[in-house]
């Protein structure tokens, strides 16, 4: 069994045990995202699925990401007044981000836990968790820039 196999199989364990039914369209939205590559907003999902589930709206595609979003298998991350893109890698991790394109891509870092610790000491605030983003222009963009020259 493929690696991605496993996680979907795993995945779809965990929404059994959660009492949530594994409609196909739900199933085609969990798979989708563990096969991404990118953090894909509802709408690219809904493009990429439409042609399979022909019948599925937009809300369909919402709703399922709200229900893997409460379950814990999906994280949903939010940029200012972006759409929101979803990510099934829920492990602590940070993200870097083109400013041209707005793809993001993961990237691992030791979890910058003392600040957190040094924010609590400085504001007497409770922390509950950061989220650190780091801004450029990816590969792609550098090269459209290049040949624009």
């Amino acid at each position: 069994m493929a690696v991605s196999e496993k996680k979907l199989q795993k995945a779809i364990d965990r929404l059994k045990q959660s009492g949530v039914r594994i409609t196909p369209q739900r199933h085609a939205v969990l798979d989708y995202l563990l096969n991404a590559m990118v953090h894909p907003t509802a709408d690219e999902i809904y493009k990429a699925l439409e042609g399979k589930f022909p019948n599925m709206s937009v809300a369909t595609v919402y709703n399922n990401l709200r229900v893997l979003r409460e379950i814990g298998l999906v994280r949903e991350l939010t940029y200012g007044d972006s759409s929101s893109r979803f990510d099934c890698n829920t492990s602590e991790h940070y993200h870097i981000i083109c400013e041209e394109c707005g793809k993001i891509v993961d990237f691992d870092y030791p979890s910058l836990d003392e600040v957190e610790s040094l924010a609590e000491q400085v504001t007497g605030f409770e922390v509950s968790h950061h989220r650190m983003e780091v801004y450029g222009k990816c590969e792609d963009c550098k090269e459209l820039h290049t040949q624009k020259q």
